[in-house]
C-alpha cells in the first residue's frame, strides 16, 4: 500500500469526537503534507467552529440524532439515513476517498453507511465504554476498529477484538514539558510563580455543581495559599467569586489553549470526560475526577483505570462541596511528593502517541 492520498474524517457535535479528528489530521498531514483531508460535519455542531480554522475542508451533510425509543421519529429514520448516506457518497466519490476513519457523533453514520455500500475501507476510532450509537452502528460493518484506553476491550463485548491505540492528541499537548513551561503560562494567567495552582474545568460547557464547589471553597484555598485557575464553561452563568482573597483567582468562561492551563496546574479538578483523561494522563497531571452524574456512567468508567494507578481521586458529583474540598485538597496541593508520585503514575498509564499509532492501524486496515 503507497501513501494516502484523500482520506475523509467524520466525527462531530462534540470536542470529544472533534478534538481527536483534528489530532489526527494533524498527523497525517504531517507525514504527506499533499494528502488530501476532507472532513464530514452536521450545520450545528461543534465541528463548525473548530475545524475551518485548522485549514481543513469541511463539508456539511444532514444526519439525524438516532432514536432510543419508538416513536415517530424510528418510523423516520431509515430514510432519513440513506438521504444522509448518499450525501456522504457524494462527498467520498468527489474525493476519490482511500479510506473513511469515523470518531462518533451523527454524522459517523452515514459516512459508514457511504463506504459500506461502496466496499471502501473503514476504521472506527471509540473511547467510550459502552461505545457511542453511531460507533456501534458502524461495527456491524467493519471490524477495524481502533480503542482509546487498554481497559476497554474487557469491558464491552463489542470492543473485545478493538486495537488498542490511544487517543490521538493535539501536539501542543502530546509534547508537553509542563514543568518546562510552569513559570510562562503561570505569568501569562497573571498567577504567582510560587504558591500552588488548582485548574478548575468542567468541559468546555463547564459544570455548575463544580463551579458552586469551588466557589464556596475559594476563601479557605486562598487562605491556605492556594491559587484557582478556574474555566467556568461558556454555556455557563458565572457564580460570584469573593473579591477580598489574598492569592489570585483566575476565572475564564473558555480556555482554547488547554496546554497553558495544564502547565501552570499543581493539580485539576475535572469531569471524567474520554478526551480529559487521556491528555491529563498523557501528561502525568494529578487529577481529582468527578464524573457526570446524568449519564450511563461512562465518565466514571474512563477515569476509574488512572485512579487505580494512583493517578487521581474520584469522587462523586453530589458528594463534592465546598468542605470535601477543603479537606481533601489543601493537604494535597501543598504535598509536593504526592504530587509527583501521583503525576507518575498518572503518565505511566497514558499515551502520547495515539495519533501516530492511529494512523498505522489505518494504513494496515487500508492494505488489508
Amino acid at each position: 500500500m503507497g501513501p494516502l492520498r484523500s482520506v475523509v474524517l467524520a466525527g462531530g457535535g462534540t470536542g470529544g469526537h472533534v478534538y481527536p479528528l483534528l489530532a489526527f489530521a494533524d498527523c497525517l498531514r504531517r507525514h504527506d503534507p499533499g494528502v488530501r483531508i476532507t472532513c464530514l460535519g452536521t450545520p450545528r455542531g461543534m465541528e463548525n467552529d473548530l475545524i475551518p480554522p485548522q485549514g481543513y475542508d469541511l463539508r456539511q451533510i444532514p444526519a439525524y440524532q438516532l432514536p432510543r425509543s419508538v416513536n415517530m421519529n424510528l418510523v423516520r429514520t431509515p430514510g432519513r439515513m440513506w438521504t444522509a448516506a448518499r450525501a456522504a457518497g457524494k462527498v467520498i466519490d468527489e474525493v476519490r476517498a482511500d479510506v473513511v476513519v469515523g470518531f462518533g457523533g451523527y454524522v459517523s453514520v452515514p459516512a459508514y453507511l457511504a463506504a459500506w455500500r461502496r466496499e471502501l475501507p473503514m476504521v472506527i476510532h471509540e473511547v467510550n465504554v459502552p461505545p457511542g450509537v453511531a460507533n456501534k452502528l458502524g461495527m456491524k460493518f467493519t471490524k477495524n476498529v481502533a480503542v482509546g484506553f487498554p481497559n476497554q476491550p474487557s469491558q464491552a463485548e463489542s470492543l473485545r477484538d478493538a486495537t488498542v491505540v490511544g487517543v490521538p492528541l493535539r501536539r501542543a499537548i502530546a509534547g508537553l514539558d509542563r514543568y518546562a513551561l510552569r513559570n510562562a503560562a503561570r505569568a501569562h494567567f497573571g498567577l504567582r510563580p510560587d504558591l500552588p495552582v488548582l485548574f478548575v474545568s468542567g468541559g468546555s460547557s463547564g459544570a455548575r455543581s463544580i463551579n458552586l464547589a469551588v466557589s464556596g471553597a475559594a476563601k479557605e484555598l486562598a487562605r491556605n495559599g492556594v491559587q484557582v485557575l478556574h474555566v467556568m464553561g461558556a454555556r455557563n452563568e458565572p457564580v460570584p467569586i469573593p473579591t477580598d482573597l489574598p492569592v489570585p483567582y483566575v476565572t475564564l468562561p473558555y480556555l482554547s489553549e488547554m496546554e497553558l492551563g495544564y502547565a501552570a496546574a499543581d493539580l485539576m479538578l475535572a469531569r471524567g470526560g474520554a478526551m480529559t483523561v487521556a491528555e491529563v494522563a498523557a501528561i502525568g497531571l494529578p487529577t481529582i475526577y468527578v464524573p457526570y452524574p446524568h449519564s450511563n456512567q461512562e465518565q466514571r468508567r474512563n477515569a476509574l483505570p488512572v485512579v487505580e494507578a494512583g493517578g487521581g481521586l474520584l469522587v462523586d458529583d453530589a458528594e463534592l462541596t465546598p468542605d470535601w474540598l477543603e479537606r481533601t485538597v489543601i493537604p494535597l496541593i501543598r504535598d509536593p511528593q504526592r504530587l509527583y508520585t501521583m503525576g507518575a503514575a498518572a503518565g505511566s498509564y497514558g499515551r502520547r502517541d495515539g495519533d501516530e499509532a492511529l494512523r498505522s492501524f489505518v494504513l494496515a486496515a487500508v492494505a488489508r
